[in-house]
């Protein structure tokens, strides 16, 4: 099945490299084209001057630029193709990468790592290595910060179904879903605070002096100027006053110049990206949905009328930047006053739109963290969708599950089993038997569960609730806190939230080890016991069997699990399978021995 899907994804991005090559070569001929025409315009002026004839310059110039514009603009077709279709196989071969070697072009979410959140930290939510990375595949900033913050709190069972049926029909879409990200990519390395910037932009009045009395005058300047030539083509007398409306124009463009600089200095520089965006709308705009999580967001886009809007300002910024060639701009402010009649319409155009332009850009992001879910799906799909328990006690039951982080071929299945029930269970076992993988496999599959995703299961039922963790307490030098000191923070914060009306569901693994034997088994049960007091749900990880002893005085609440090895020949093997009871075996001097200590002499 792997296989199957690896192979779909390497002719996918075969026949995208292909494509890529044919319209660079376009692209390539046109550019030859262009040089050709230059040439005959050269060549035109200098037969205009040798024969001393401007009717020729004046007719070849004009047929020859219009050859020339038109060429241009072709070769920009077939150069975006080229990107594309070079973008398109760049996400194929990324999925390729993600499902060997789990690696991702995209951003891990490193800057999401929070020692403090809940439990983001102890299973490997954020950072090099971490679901995160496995899963994302947002390009835009609004993107990749709706998926960390589906990933860091736990939906509603409504929202999370409204999910669910929203990556399943993308899921069923991957055609459109990596035509999507082909055509997002090129966010993925833009400045990271561009949109961020662009909204802050919309928000802000350019506030132009003059703008009510220059907005009427662009629309009349041009002709005012020509009917000045004109005048002055047949009384030459009269060419000072073609001149001086030519140097007032230009003047009054140069009066506003900081005005005009403003606005180039943010908006100037992301025209082509708006015209990408507004290829992205039309596309989502276009498509057929069914499920009701997806229309609602494009309801947004369909109301705004999006695609066509940011189209227009992408268009309004582009017409502006044709001052950056100094001969084209010299003309068209000349003539047009083009940069006041420009930044004008930007300013229109702000005003009318900029309380739906950032809606518009969440819906995006939006459909990124979908797209990022279902890649799961389409990738893995002996994963499954987990059912989402309503009742009033706590469910997580599951079939063959396993860490969507370890390699298939490495990871070991378990199956688990609470249902609508108020337990906590002690997990005992041997140093490297399994039970922190364990812990951190029943926690990331709860967090996939709870926004929306597919988990690494062959079945799962889950009731929505907030996952704590406590799993790798550090002490901080900066924050002058110790181990235990970070420990107790943990705990109590813990006792906070399982004093709410929230669900909530621990993880612990190995409680106060920053203090002595005594005082940590000691300890360790009568936060346990606080914790069954407060009806509170949950898993314990310990080394000390003392702690299944709780079973005994508290059957009906305690279940004792753990994770054993055997030894065969001084070898240890560990099969990772769970099993109901307390551990017999453990490992420790074993793993001493090994290194030169024998902790049975003397």
């Amino acid at each position: 099945m792997e296989q199957d899907i690896i192979n779909d994804y390497e002719q996918r991005a075969a026949l995208a490299g292909q494509q890529a090559d044919d319209f660079k070569k376009q692209a390539n001929t046109y550019s030859l084209l262009r040089l050709g025409v230059f040439a005959l315009i050269i060549l035109a002026v200098c037969i205009a001057i040798s024969q001393d004839n401007f009717t020729i310059l004046a007719i070849s110039f004009v047929v020859l630029l219009f050859c020339f514009a038109w060429l241009v603009s072709r070769q920009a077709i077939f150069e975006r193709q080229k990107r594309y279709f070079q973008d398109l196989k760049k996400v194929n071969e990324n999925e390729i990468g993600s499902i060997l070697n789990y690696e991702n072009i995209y951003n891990n979410g490193n800057r999401f790592s929070d020692e403090k959140h809940h439990y983001s930290a102890d299973l490997d939510i954020f950072g090099t290595s971490s679901l995160f990375q496995l899963i994302n595949r947002a390009a835009t900033s609004t993107g990749v910060v709706k998926l960390a913050a589906w990933l860091g709190a736990a939906s509603t069972k409504d929202t999370i179904e409204l999910k669910q049926d929203a990556v399943k029909e993308l899921a069923a879409k991957n055609n459109w879903k990596l035509e999507l990200q082909a055509l997002l990519l090129f966010a993925n390395i833009e400045d990271i605070n561009q949109l961020q910037k662009l909204f802050k932009y919309l928000y802000i009045p350019l506030n132009l002096p003059g703008e009510r009395w220059l907005s009427k005058y662009v629309k009349v300047a041009p002709f005012i100027l020509l009917a000045a030539i004109l005048l002055a083509y047949f009384y030459p007398i009269t060419k000072l006053i073609a001149i001086f409306i030519g140097m007032g124009n230009l003047g009054i463009v140069f009066s506003r110049a900081v005005y005009i600089k403003k606005t180039d200095l943010i908006a100037g520089k992301i025209g082509d990206a708006l015209n990408n965006y507004a290829i992205v709308f039309e596309k989502i705009e276009k498509e057929q949905w069914q499920s009701a999580y997806s229309n609602n967001l494009v309801k947004v886009l369909k109301d705004g009328n999006m695609s066509a809007k940011i189209k227009e300002l992408s268009s309004l910024i582009n017409k502006l930047n044709y001052h950056l060639n100094i001969i084209v701009g010299f003309i068209l402010n000349l003539f047009l006053l083009w940069d006041i009649r420009q930044i004008i319409a930007i300013e229109n155009w702000k005003r009318e739109n900029q309380e739906t332009l950032e809606a518009a850009f969440d819906v995006i992001g939006e459909f990124e963290a979908l797209i990022s879910l279902s890649s799961l799906a389409i990738n893995y799909p002996d994963w499954c969708f987990p059912e989402i328990a309503a009742g009033t006690g706590y469910t997580l039951t599951a079939k063959n599950l396993a860490h969507p982080l370890i390699s298939s071929k490495k990871r070991v299945e378990n199956d688990y089993e609470l249902d609508n029930a108020l337990k906590i269970d002690i997990i005992t076992g041997s140093n490297m038997a399994g039970k922190s993988t364990f812990l951190r496999t029943i926690g990331i599959n709860t967090v996939l569960a709870l926004c929306g995703a597919p988990v690494c299961a062959a079945s799962m039922k889950v009731s929505v609730m907030d996952v704590i963790s406590y799993m790798r307490i550090k002490d901080s030098l900066n924050e002058s806190t110790s181990t235990f000191k970070a420990e107790l923070d943990r705990l109590q914060m813990l006792l906070g939230a399982v004093s709410g009306e929230q669900k909530v569901f621990f993880l612990i693994d190995e409680m106060l080890r920053g203090t002595n034997s005594v005082d940590k088994y000691l300890g360790s049960k009568a936060v346990i016991e606080q914790l069954i007091s407060k009806k509170a749900v949950g898993m314990v990880a310990t080394h000390d069997l003392q702690i299944a002893e709780l079973e005994k005085k508290h059957p009906g609440y305690i279940r004792n699990f753990y994770f054993d090895i055997q030894v065969v020949n001084g070898e240890m093997l560990f099969d990772y399978k769970m099993k109901h009871g307390e551990c017999k075996t453990f490992n420790a001097s074993l793993l001493l021995k090994q290194i030169g200590i024998d902790v049975d002499a003397g």
